[in-house]
């Protein structure tokens, strides 16, 4: 059949540059579950390995900060705001540059090169403020290799498995954040209270990611005709709707160091916060490809609305109260919160841009969320430190509830299939 009665294949995607995509079968082979071929493995496998480093990390960082180096609450809230929206902004240039330029790729590998290596440094951290320049360079990196990572697993498959796609993704990745504590909590189990040599061991999982990443993800030229026409308001109206209501959830995502700290007051001790960490990635990890096979099959915004609801009610029961059986709930529930909105927020962003300016699409994206991300975890740092936990996990599901309902206004159900074939077809 000619390139052009299939107009969602890898061929079309990449006709400007025939011989770069058509011919590897990493990107091509359709073996096994439709939607998952070798590209998609070997980039679940990057991240697979990229976030057993990341979280060796970060269930022991708020207990770092807060008492090795005797930071305030307010100080990591700081730390995670800034780092996460002012790398945010970074999203939005990588995301249109790789679809400028026609390649994913080498944002890839330089992104999670400079994010392992800040991580590995932690080690000699002595202040907040140095913590908070790696974490900056770690975010850098992410930003970096996000968007392009995302538009590169939207332009290895038909966009009738996206939600597949993205969903075995961030299982795979998430199962690594499973792995990454546990690894935490070997290292602390035998060596108590040596936060530093959690970070340095993280470089281990961090190089081997590279090494898959250079080795096995094949991505080549892809069209860049349309590139150029990156911006919101060429992304069209649904778009920008969609934008909008993320940037009012982001603002009740503050970081989930928060809700770590909230197993200080349930009574866990610091070695057992990466377990309980654990069983929020476990769910996540398990829930995340089905996700992605209901989004593809019932639609994606029915799964977004619930992933809202979900997240408000977890947030209000966390203001309630702190036991370990509250606790264990709310992160078991905050991973099936996750695989619902991380997979279905991907597949709908790729949905909505169309593959010419998924890059774009897929920067702009992460930067709304990023830089919600500033006041969201500022503000949260603030109101623990001058009125508890019950007024940041309330302020939080308030805002959640306000996203719901703008989303039920702004991107209704029935509406869904139709602008989906319009980016497609643009």
């Amino acid at each position: 059949m000619p390139n052009e009665a299939k107009p969602h294949t890898l061929a079309r995607v990449n006709r400007s540059e025939p011989q770069a995509l058509e011919a590897p079968p990493a990107a091509a082979g359709t073996q096994g579950l439709p939607g998952i071929n070798r590209n998609i493995v070997a980039l679940g496998f990057t991240s697979l390995l990229t976030d057993v480093s990341s979280e060796m990390l970060i269930p022991v960082l708020p207990l770092f900060v807060t008492t090795v180096l005797r930071a305030s609450v307010s100080s990591l809230g700081v730390i995670e705001g800034v780092a996460e929206s002012t790398a945010a902004l970074l999203r939005i240039g990588s995301g249109w540059l790789s679809d400028r330029v026609g390649r994913r790729k080498p944002f890839l590998v330089f992104g999670y090169g400079l994010s392992g290596a800040a991580k590995a440094a932690m080690a000699g951290a002595a202040s907040w403020p140095a913590v908070l320049a790696l974490r900056f360079s770690d975010r850098v990196g992410k930003g970096l290799r996000s968007p392009p990572r995302d538009a590169l697993i939207a332009d290895s498959v038909e966009p009738r498995f996206r939600g597949r796609a993205f969903g075995f993704h961030r299982g795979m990745d998430t199962l690594g954040a499973v792995i990454g504590p546990f690894a935490a909590f070997a290292v602390l189990a035998a060596w108590p209270g040596r936060f530093r040599l959690v970070f340095a061991l993280s470089a281990i999982p961090a190089a081997l990611s590279i090494a898959v990443l250079v080795l096995f993800v094949r991505a080549g030229r892809h069209a860049a005709a349309g590139a150029r026409r990156g911006e919101a308001g060429a992304l069209g109206a649904p778009f920008r709707r969609f934008l909008a209501v993320q940037g009012v959830f982001g603002l009740a995502s503050s970081s989930l160091a928060f809700v770590l700290l909230r197993t200080r007051d349930a009574g866990f001790a610091p070695q057992h916060v990466p377990l309980v960490y654990a069983i929020y990635n476990a769910v996540y990890a398990l829930l995340s490809l089905p996700a992605g096979m209901l989004s593809d099959r019932i639609g994606r915004r029915r799964l977004l609305f619930s992933a809202y609801l979900l997240f408000a009610g977890v947030y209000a029961l966390l203001a309630w109260r702190a036991t370990p059986a509250v606790v264990v709930a709310a992160m078991a529930l905050l991973g099936l919160h996750s695989a619902l909105l991380e997979v279905t927020q991907r597949a709908m962003v790729a949905d909505l841009a169309g593959e010419a300016r998924a890059g774009s699409a897929f920067g702009i994206y992460y930067a709304v969320i990023g830089l919600a991300l500033l006041p969201a975890s500022a503000v949260a740092g603030a109101l623990w430190d001058r009125f508890g936990a019950r007024a940041t996990f309330g302020v939080d599901a308030a805002l959640a509830l306000l996203a719901a309902a703008l989303f039920a206004v702004l991107l209704p159900v029935h509406r869904e299939n139709g602008e989906a074939r319009r980016a497609d077809a643009a």
